[in-house]
């Protein structure tokens, strides 16, 4: 799996062991000698990859940096490596959303494994993440009522309930019905209320109550 490996580690030994045991399992790497030169130098999160840190460094530490990272935004998996594992550290920063927690001396296979792993689990939830961006976006192309039949539609109302609610004509709602699908992207309604659960519309039975 490619990608490029992030290493924070303020032993030079330690940084120039691991690079070359990644490089040789066909990652590209870059190095960074402390957190802060890492949050100067911030990788780009357009290019595949993950940051592999240590725990105890001077100045500013892991876990410190990982709680500034997640200010910044920035989602890039962080498997953390260390000398002196303890279960407060390990537990704190697994609840902030590490990817992994590894003690040294670590295997290569053991190394690679969790590195790929947190790539992959990475790459999954971008993509997962741009689906629902492209879902929002179609769905800020609906106009009001659009989005009020849209609403009801997926709550399992028929046209005629629709218009009743509505005051308008079934014919109007028809047309709306078949402009929503056409916005949307759908052939039928079963992609419809697809779409609907996983924007979370269909979790508050009186989200289609607020525009009415």
């Amino acid at each position: 799996m490619p990608g490029i490996v992030h290493i924070v580690d303020d032993d030079a030994s330690f940084r120039t062991a691991v690079e070359r045991r990644l490089k040789k399992a066909g990652f590209d790497v870059a190095t960074y000698t402390s957190a802060q030169q890492l949050l100067d130098h911030l990788p780009d999160e357009a290019e595949q990859g993950c940051i592999l840190l240590d725990v105890r460094m001077p100045d500013l530490s892991g876990p410190e940096l990982q709680v500034q990272l997640g200010r910044l935004g920035l989602t890039l998996p962080i498997v953390f490596v260390t000398g002196y594992a303890d279960v407060r550290t390990t537990v704190q920063t697994i609840k902030a959303g590490a990817e992994d927690f590894l003690t040294k001396p670590v295997s290569s296979k053991q190394l690679v494994s969790a590195i790929e792993q947190a790539i992959a689990r990475h790459e999954a939830s971008r993509s997962i993440k741009h689906r629902l961006d492209t879902l929002r976006a179609l769905l800020e192309t609906l106009t009001p009522r659009e989005r009020q039949v849209f609403e009801r539609v997926v709550q399992g109302k028929i046209n005629k309930q629709i218009a009743q609610q509505l005051g308008a004509t079934e014919r109007t709602i028809k047309a709306h019905r078949h402009r929503v699908m056409e916005k949307m992207k759908v052939q039928t309604l079963a992609e419809l209320v697809s779409i609907a659960e996983r924007l979370d519309m269909l979790a508050d039975p009186s989200a289609a109550n607020h525009s009415s």
